[in-house]
């Protein structure tokens, strides 16, 4: 596999040195949210009583999206139970499951009249299932009263257990995501009770099921090119059709630090070496996040050959 150009930073920082905060660059800057759509959403949110990765997880993209009629919708709660070091969904003891989520987000979806959907969710490891059967019934539920609406999954690895990952796979959405963060070597210290390897297993699992598949990766944390391509390739050759790759931003004190900006202009040479790769789909921007523009990850314009 050739690489397109060799102006990215080969160094890798420390994981034990925290630089000084880093002042984020003009590229970074984003518009606050407003408009009448934008409250129209949240007004639907907060009827719903409905969680959003938008608002949990902090994404910069919030106002353009919610701008644009749109939201990703947060199952199982929003209190997750792993602590990975980059995120801002809470940690804890989760609430109790709420049967009649699926039926919610389903009627929210409805009244939005949004043509593409994207449902996510905390980590649930003290349920058998991880939350599965709750993923089944609200993707069900959502196809059953919204047919023309396409949907897409972010899911958790669910321990890398086949049975709940069929689940998934069973309920048919148009794009199944799941997202690697970061690099083998950073995985320990990013995702904590995550495993690179067991990550790669659940997309060789939902594309071997015949599901259109999705990863995301964050830059930043002090990985390096070549370990960068190295996911890239391992994403590809264990069946992923579409990558997004996208800032790391620290979402507090308390999370990894930001060891450095990525200029877009590596964004646009990682995208490059995306397509060089075979990927059907690259997003790759500092304000790329998973589920961002996911509705031109439906379909590609070429064959990947896989």
């Amino acid at each position: 596999m050739s690489c397109v150009g060799s102006s990215i930073n080969e160094e890798k920082p420390p994981l034990n040195e925290s630089p000084a905060r880093i002042k984020k660059p003009d590229w970074l800057r984003v518009k606050l949210p407003i408009g009448e759509n934008y409250r129209h959403v949240r007004g639907l949110v907060n009827q719903h009583k409905l969680h959003t990765i938008c608002e949990s997880g902090n994404c910069p993209n919030m106002g353009e999206c919610w701008g644009a009629g749109t939201a990703t919708f947060m199952i199982l709660g929003n209190t997750c139970t792993r602590s990975c070091g980059f995120c801002a969904v809470a940690t804890g003891r989760p609430d109790p499951l709420d049967w009649d989520e699926p039926q919610r987000v389903a009627e929210a979806i409805y009244l939005m009249k949004v043509k593409h959907a994207v449902l996510t969710s905390v980590d649930r490891d003290e349920i058998a299932d991880g939350g599965s059967i709750i993923w089944n019934h609200t993707i069900r539920a959502v196809k059953a009263l919204n047919p023309e609406t396409t949907l897409e999954t972010l899911i958790p690895d669910f321990k890398g257990n086949v049975e709940n990952i069929q689940r998934i796979i069973d309920a048919a959405p148009e794009v199944v995501s799941h997202n690697i963060e970061t690099t083998e070597r950073l995985t320990r210290k990013v995702r904590i009770q995550a495993r690179y390897h067991r990550s790669m297993e659940v997309i060789r699992v939902l594309k071997r099921g015949g599901m259109r598949t999705k990863s995301g990766i964050m830059l930043g944390l002090g990985e390096s090119k070549a370990e960068i391509v190295q996911t890239m390739q391992d994403l590809y050759d264990n069946g992923c059709d579409v990558i997004t790759i996208g800032q790391y931003l620290q979402p507090s004190s308390k999370h990894l630090a930001v060891q450095r900006f990525v200029h877009p202009d590596e964004f646009a040479e990682f995208q490059e070496i995306g397509y060089s790769i075979g990927f059907d789909h690259v997003e790759s921007g500092p304000l790329v996040r998973s589920s961002y523009h996911s509705e031109k990850h439906l379909f590609s314009g070429k064959s990947s050959g896989k």
